[in-house]
């Protein structure tokens, strides 16, 4: 059962990962999700501090709020003039840095340990369950990635038109009244809920990997967007189901298998992709000569 579990959470995390980051790939925005996990240090630490409780709501709650923050930021520099991968490299290392000082001042003596919160272990959740009136009702990760995923679909099928045209060309969206900042900051509050949804549970290293290498191996099978974000859904859902079982073969980390098989997927559309493999590519130049 705990196979199943695990593989589940995976899947769930791929698929919540995979949606958002297609967004993400295309706006050149792809490692957002690595900002946001390091710059909610802070927030876990000023949640500790002011609740007094090292409870995973508390911390999950001031996760979130700098993750939110994090992206305001990102982008005030961003349109201050910054680049944008300049603007997220600013940002989370400042942030992550702020985090580590106030650690070192006001939780010397304390157990406080940021290692489960920030970089929890997939192969721990079938554990880590949730009790309704005594009734076990499954792993408190598979129920917050869940929501995560209901939200994300919920949101990006209502909004789906604008969220594309913003994506592809902002300036034509502006043009025809579309909010373009509201539907930034949407996209972005849903990048950093997904993130912080799944990092306490499966590790920071699965959630960035998942916000990446899916979609952008989607990214070079097709030019659909629609169908971009399935192909992500379905690679990060097989990449899971490899990973954990080549995880169990090579007694190896399960995020690291789970990523590691993503990227090998991602290698083999790169050279084979019908439309923008190296290989295809290079046959087409060989018929024009």
């Amino acid at each position: 059962m705990s196979t199943f579990w695990i593989i589940l959470t995976g899947a769930l995390v791929a698929s919540t990962c995979g949606i958002v980051g297609c967004f993400l790939v295309l706006r050149k925005m792809a490692m957002i999700g690595d900002a946001i996990s390091h710059s909610v240090l802070p927030g876990i630490v000023i949640a500790f501090l002011i609740s007094g409780s090292r409870g995973s709501l508390f911390m999950l709650l001031g996760a979130a709020v700098l993750g939110l923050i994090t992206v305001f930021l990102i982008q005030l520099f961003h349109q201050s003039g910054v680049q944008s991968d300049a603007s997220i490299g600013v940002v989370f290392t400042a942030l992550f840095a702020v985090g580590v000082v106030l650690v070192s001042i006001y939780t010397k003596h304390i157990d406080l340990d940021l290692d489960c919160v920030l970089y929890g272990e997939i192969a721990y959740v079938p554990w880590n369950t949730i009790h309704v009136a005594g009734i076990d009702i499954g792993p408190k990760a598979v129920w917050g990635v869940g929501l995560a995923l209901l939200l994300s679909i919920v949101v990006i099928s209502v909004f789906y038109k604008q969220f594309k045209l913003c994506s592809f060309d902002p300036a034509m969206a502006a043009a025809v009244g579309i909010p373009v900042a509201l539907f930034h900051y949407l996209l972005m509050g849903l990048v950093s809920v997904s993130t912080v949804a799944s990092f306490e549970s499966v590790g920071a290293i699965l959630v960035v990997g998942m916000l990446v290498v899916p979609p952008a191996t989607a990214y070079l099978l097709t030019d659909k967007l629609g169908r971009m974000i399935a192909y992500s859904v379905v690679i990060g859902c097989c990449s899971s189901i490899i990973g954990y079982y080549v995880a169990y073969l090579l007694d190896a980390s399960i995020a690291g298998s789970m990523i590691s098989v993503a990227g090998v997927l991602f290698l083999i559309a790169l050279f084979f992709s019908p439309t923008q493999g190296v290989l295809f590519r290079k046959f087409k130049q060989r018929q024009l000569i």
